[in-house]
């Protein structure tokens, strides 16, 4: 069965027809009478709580908490460099991987590649197989927004220099080994954390393990 998880924050909701056998220990809400806004108003913005949302058709709930936010489609990609070096971005105090907005009319593997280019200077060689989808949901003037973001698998030639883009609000941008992650894992979002495991970059227990660490 498809499940469906939603950050908000450092918040977790997942949607499913059961709880995973790993789950850390999370609050599970009643399907009956679930009101997303209500949910959300009620979180508090420093909180890193998970929540699980158990329905017999996480699809269709997961459908009907969708049509009632804006949907932003956004697109970003892990890239490896020839030396087996990953790109990471620092961009409002947090390590994050480079992602942005599709732009009307385009393909959202197109955009994955032309934000990866336009934020950190470099040009994709390839740019391979979606890693999966990651779902985010904010505040945007008074509507709520859900943020669905597609990740991608990609090279670039040799091991080129990185270009911050400042304007973005990029500080720095940085490649690093996958036994380098220790402060990325420490201070980054959980989404993000979603992305490294399909990229097979860390487990399920290391990444755990790391972002407890003081």
């Amino acid at each position: 069965m498809k499940t469906y998880t939603i950050y908000i924050n450092d918040n977790t909701l997942l949607i499913a027809n059961k709880l995973p056998a790993h789950a850390e220990p999370v609050e599970v809400l009643e399907e009956n009478g679930f009101n997303f806004e209500a949910f959300y108003e009620g979180l508090s913005k420093f909180s890193a709580k998970q929540y699980a949302l158990l329905t017999a058709d996480p699809k269709s709930l997961f459908q009907q908490i969708k049509a009632g936010l804006t949907v932003i489609k956004a697109a970003g990609g892990l890239v490896m460099n020839a030396k087996e070096e990953y790109l990471f971005i620092y961009r409002n105090k947090k390590w994050d991987l480079p992602k942005g907005k599709v732009e009307k009319g385009e393909g959202m593997k197109a955009a994955g590649k032309r934000e990866v280019e336009e934020e950190c200077g470099v040009k994709i060689l390839t740019n391979d197989n979606r890693l999966c989808k990651t779902y985010h949901v904010y505040e945007m003037g008074t509507k709520l927004v859900l943020k669905r973001t597609n990740w991608y698998s990609m090279t670039v030639k040799g091991s080129p220099k990185l270009i911050p883009q400042k304007e973005e609000g990029i500080t720095k941008a940085e490649w690093l080994t996958a036994s380098a992650l220790k402060p990325v894992l420490k201070n980054t979002y959980p989404s993000i954390i979603d992305v490294l495991k399909a990229g097979k970059l860390i487990k399920e227990k290391e990444s755990k393990e790391k972002i407890k660490l003081p």
